[in-house]
C-alpha cells in the first residue's frame, strides 16, 4: 500500500465522515483510530471513574464506532501505536497528543460547536489545554493544525476569530450536511408537525431546565402536533417521562431513525444546540435556537450536491503530496471545490443526531 493516513473518530456522525472522506482515497493506505489523549491524568479519568462517559471519549461511543469500522472492514489502529503516519485527518483539535503534532494534520469540521464565553477565552489567554474548557467551544479554534477544513465561508470567519489563522482555513463544506435536499422525499408517515430536536446537555454535565424547554415548546407549537427527536446519548426513560407530564397527550416520541427526514416533514423547528438546524434552514423551515438564528444562516454549510467528503479528499491528497515544509502548504495551495455530477450517484449515510 502507499502512503498512510489516519482518520479520528467520536461520535457516529464523525465516524461515518472520515469513512466518507477516507472512501475518496483508494490509493492511501487508510487507517482509523477513536479519538484519544496521552495524557496521563485523563488516561486515569477514563480508566477509573465514569465522569466523562457521556463525551466522545467515553466507552460507548469507542464501541459504537469501531463496531462501525468493523462492518465496513476498515483498518482500526487505536492510540496509532501500530504505524507511523504520513498525515493525521482529526475531527477535534480539542485533544492532540504532541508525538502527532510533528506529523502533516488535517482538521475537518463536524458540526456546530459550543457557544464561544469569556471562559474560552481565558482558556487561551492562560495557555491552557484547549479541552480545559470542558465544551468544545474550542474545537476548530485552537490553531494546532496545519489545514482546517470548514462547512462555510461563515464558519471560516468565525474560526479565524477566535484563534485559528485565517490562512490555513479552507471552505470544503461539511459531510452529511451539504445535500440536505435529499431529504425532502421520504417515507416517513407524519407530517405537518412542530419537530423539537433535543440535545444531550445532561448527559454532558452542561445545565438544563428540561420541563421549560418543554413547556416552551408547547407554547410555540400553539396547539399543533408536537413531535420529539431525543438525541440519542439521552438517557430516554427520563426524557420520556417529561416529556409525558408537560407535553399535551398523543405527543410522539423518537430517539431512533433519519433526523433530517423528520425535519423535512416538518413545520417548524425547535432546536437547542443542535447543528441539525441547519438542516431546517436549508430546507426553508422556520426555525429555534440557542444560538442567534440571523448567525446561524450565515454559518450555514454550503450545499454542494454532496462534493464535500471529495473536497476533503482533494486537500488530504494535496497535503501529503507536497514536497515543501508543511508550514508553507497553505501558503501555495490552490483550492479547487469538486464538481458533482448529475448522473452519478451519491450515498449519503442519515444523520440520527
Amino acid at each position: 500500500m502507499g502512503r498512510k493516513i489516519l482518520f479520528t473518530t467520536g461520535s457516529m456522525n464523525q465516524t461515518i465522515q472520515m469513512h466518507q472522506i477516507a472512501s475518496e482515497l483508494p490509493e492511501y493506505d487508510c487507517w482509523f483510530s477513536h479519538l484519544f489523549t496521552d495524557s496521563t491524568i485523563i488516561n486515569s479519568v477514563i480508566k477509573n471513574t465514569s465522569i466523562i462517559d457521556g463525551t466522545i471519549l467515553g466507552t460507548h461511543f469507542k464501541e459504537n464506532s469501531e463496531k462501525y469500522l468493523r462492518s465496513h472492514n476498515l483498518q482500526i489502529d487505536y492510540r496509532a501505536e501500530a504505524n507511523d503516519y504520513d498525515l493525521i485527518v482529526y475531527c477535534s483539535d480539542l485533544m492532540i497528543p504532541k508525538r502527532m503534532q510533528t506529523t502533516k494534520t488535517i482538521w475537518v469540521q463536524e458540526g456546530m460547536v459550543d457557544k464561544f464565553t469569556v471562559k474560552s477565552k481565558v482558556v487561551q489567554a492562560l495557555g491552557l489545554p484547549p479541552w480545559f474548557c470542558g465544551d468544545t467551544s474550542l474545537n476548530g479554534s485552537s490553531n494546532i493544525c496545519d489545514v482546517y477544513c470548514t462547512a462555510s465561508q461563515g464558519y471560516k470567519t468565525y474560526f479565524g476569530g477566535t484563534g485559528t489563522d485565517i490562512n490555513k482555513i479552507v471552505v470544503t463544506g461539511m459531510p452529511n450536511y451539504d445535500n440536505l435536499k435529499q431529504f425532502a422525499n421520504n417515507n416517513f408517515p407524519y407530517h405537518g408537525y412542530v419537530m423539537v430536536a433535543s440535545t444531550d446537555m445532561r448527559e454532558t454535565y452542561r445545565y438544563e431546565n428540561r420541563p421549560a424547554f418543554i413547556k416552551k415548546a408547547v407554547q410555540i407549537a400553539n396547539g399543533r402536533q408536537l413531535l420529539f427527536k431525543l438525541h440519542p446519548n439521552e438517557k430516554f426513560a427520563r426524557a420520556q417521562r417529561e416529556i409525558k407530564k408537560y407535553a399535551p397527550i398523543g405527543t410522539l416520541i423518537f430517539q431512533q431513525g433519519n433526523t433530517n427526514e423528520m425535519i423535512a416533514n416538518c413545520e417548524e423547528l425547535i432546536t437547542q444546540y443542535s447543528t441539525v438546524v441547519y438542516t431546517g434552514i436549508a430546507l426553508g423551515k422556520k426555525v429555534h435556537s440557542y444560538f442567534d438564528i440571523d448567525q446561524l444562516h450565515k454559518l450555514a454549510p454550503i450545499q454542494n450536491g454532496g462534493t464535500s467528503s471529495r473536497n476533503i479528499a482533494n486537500v488530504c491528497r494535496n497535503f501529503l503530496e507536497y514536497q515543501g515544509p508543511k508550514e508553507d502548504f497553505v501558503k501555495n495551495f490552490k483550492f479547487k471545490p469538486a464538481l458533482f455530477k448529475s448522473s452519478e450517484k451519491r450515498v449519503l449515510s442519515a444523520v440520527s443526531a
